[in-house]
């Protein structure tokens, strides 16, 4: 498996919340076919499609594209130097680990989205 590195670990009661940086497209991938609409809709803000796009040339919120879309958005935000790796990708993952279960909750290709989105987890919990 590509190299994985935890950024953030805080435990709160029975609940551990970690923000891991990968490279395994496969794994974010993975992920991001697991995340709930919320955490879609976060990551599309993250990215600042409206920004960049006419809102014409966007699939709208029930648009069954919509999540490819964003995957392949992902993708291009996900690149690294691509000088040193035209292919190398790097990716912030949200787990939320509960005794022995993992669960995969978000990813994203930026730091402070993914902290933002494992704190408010936190704070939901307080």
């Amino acid at each position: 498996m590509p190299q994985q590195e935890v950024f953030f670990e805080q435990v709160t009661g029975d609940r551990r919340i970690q923000v891991l940086k990968t490279y395994d497209s496969a794994f974010a991938r993975e992920v991001f076919d697991e995340m709930d609409d919320d955490a879609q809709t976060i990551l599309w803000n993250s990215l600042d499609i409206e920004q960049t796009y006419d809102a014409a040339d966007l699939p709208s919120p029930g648009d069954p594209d919509r999540a490819d879309f964003l995957w392949d958005e992902l993708m291009d935000s996900a690149k690294e130097d691509v000088r040193l790796d035209p292919s190398l990708r790097s990716f912030f993952v949200v787990n939320e680990i509960r005794d022995t279960k993992t669960n995969s909750l978000y990813v994203s290709a930026d730091w402070p989205s993914a902290e933002g989105f494992a704190k408010n987890l936190l704070a939901k919990a307080s």
